[in-house]
């Protein structure tokens, strides 16, 4: 159910992040690429890396929002080992 809840708030998220960009971007919509591929444009694959972007974006948020409790315990555990053998 947790894990659920996160995926939901995270896609959520990544969604309303991809509307904000393409709200800033003038230009940035799907007919303008279509343009752009019918007449041979250069300017590369931007949808391209702009999912790759957010879909990375996304793993690394559910990821921290799955395991980052667990990697805190284990950071705090190596210093609390560190500190103890120097000092």
């Amino acid at each position: 159910m947790r894990q659920m809840l996160i995926e939901t708030s995270v896609i959520g998220g990544l969604r309303a992040l991809a509307r904000d960009v393409a709200r800033r971007l003038p230009g940035l919509d799907r007919w303008s690429f279509a343009r752009a591929r019918a007449h041979g444009s250069e300017r590369g694959d931007v949808p391209g890396w702009v999912l790759i972007t957010l879909m990375t974006a996304g793993l690394v948020l559910l990821l921290w929002a799955l395991a980052g409790p667990a990697l805190t315990g284990v950071f705090t555990t190596a210093i609390s080992n560190v500190q103890s053998t120097i000092g």
